[in-house]
């Protein structure tokens, strides 16, 4: 492993602008990467779909042992924001790498890119025996993995994945993540003079306000969380509000269990809206499923023996943060989300220490050729 070359490599990405929907400059530099490792690269249309320039990339590399199954590696190109102008700043002394403070520095998931090409790079180096190599750098990962959602899943031949995404140390992967479901419901009351008939008008965000009172929300149980985070309405301070927007989401480990936080809330809204002669329209939308990836599986299994072999103790937990792998799942194609050392991800403090970042890509060379 080049501790240099992946150092290099780490910097010139988080200095490319990729947010989502503008990773064009940065799949144009992943294209030519990996052309220049033997990769065909196809890049699909799911730009054209999302309204942006960029599709996904998805490249094959033939293996050079037919005994050994092939392996999907995956990724997102695209980050948050504040990330146009970023820069990595390296403290050798404390061993991280940081942004500059005013923009985040794209750890997530530009770690997780670099694992992956210094992984394959070193294993072409080394001649090491190896099945077929499938590549996914993804586009839109950051809203709901909208580019890994438009992906042509018929070309995998891969029958797990491993998706270098998670916000967490070396020898961590999330074998569970939740549904995330995003709901608004509007309050249609009847609008009256405030000063001189209030009792003609109904109020709507009174009702609202009943509504969010009677609801609970936070941590509904160790796998289920629920926010109602905005709430607008009125037009006027001496008329009645014949109108009120609430929207919020709720998450959960067992997408039906989300689903019937839902429901309670609706029959919520009716009965509170009946009462008080108001009417009401709902809406919700599931943003990302919730996947659960078996840890007797042989993904798992290979990753817990790879673990093992560099000295790290394999742990599998849940993350409360959807990523492209609750996708694959709904295509039937297991996977877990490997921890590649990103932290404080989607604010400026972001960082990730040198160690975890050159460890996380000798875990991925391992599971390109950990022995049979």
């Amino acid at each position: 492993m080049d501790r240099t070359r992946i150092t290099d490599m780490f910097t010139k990405l988080v200095e490319t602008d990729s947010i989502s929907f503008g990773e064009r400059q940065m799949a144009d530099i992943l294209t030519a990467e990996l052309e220049n490792l033997g990769f065909e690269v196809f890049e699909d249309d799911a730009g054209r779909n999302l309204g942006s320039d960029t599709g996904n990339l998805y490249a094959f590399l033939k293996g050079t042992d037919s005994s050994r199954k092939p392996v999907l590696l995956s990724a997102h190109m695209d980050t948050v924001v504040p990330g146009i102008g970023k820069k990595a700043l390296i403290d050798h002394d404390k061993g991280i790498i940081t942004s500059s403070g005013d923009t985040i520095l794209g750890a997530d998931d530009l770690a997780g890119v670099v694992q992956i090409l210094e992984a394959v790079r070193t294993v072409i180096e080394n001649g090491s025996p190896r099945g077929d190599i499938e590549i996914l750098f993804t586009v839109a990962e950051e809203v709901y993995g909208k580019g890994a959602a438009a992906f042509d899943y018929s070309r995998i031949i891969s029958d797990s994945a491993y998706v270098m995404d998670l916000s967490e140390g070396i020898g961590i992967a999330a074998v569970a993540a939740p549904s995330i479901i995003s709901f608004a419901f509007e309050i249609h009351g009847r609008s009256a003079h405030a000063g001189f008939e209030p009792e003609a008008g109904i109020n709507a965000i009174a009702v609202a306000s009943q509504i969010i009172s009677a609801t609970p929300q936070g941590r509904l149980t160790d796998d289920i969380t629920f926010n109602i985070g905005t709430i607008s309405g009125g037009s006027i301070s001496n008329i009645v509000s014949d109108s009120c927007i609430c929207k919020g989401e709720v998450r959960g480990l067992d997408h039906e269990a989300a689903c019937a936080v839902l429901d309670d809330l609706r029959n919520r809204i009716d009965r509170i809206c009946a009462e008080a002669g108001a009417k009401y329209t709902f809406s919700s939308e599931v943003m990302i499923h919730a996947y659960r990836t078996d840890e007797t599986s042989d993904v798992c299994r290979l990753f817990a023996d790879v673990c093992r072999s560099i000295g790290l103790e394999p742990v599998f937990t849940s993350t409360k943060a959807g990523s492209d792998n609750n996708i694959f799942a709904l295509h039937d194609l297991p996977g877990i989300v490997v921890g590649c050392g990103s932290r404080n991800t989607h604010t400026i403090d972001e960082y990730i220490n040198l160690d975890d970042l050159y460890k996380g890509a000798e875990l991925v060379e391992k599971l390109l050729t950990f022995p049979l």
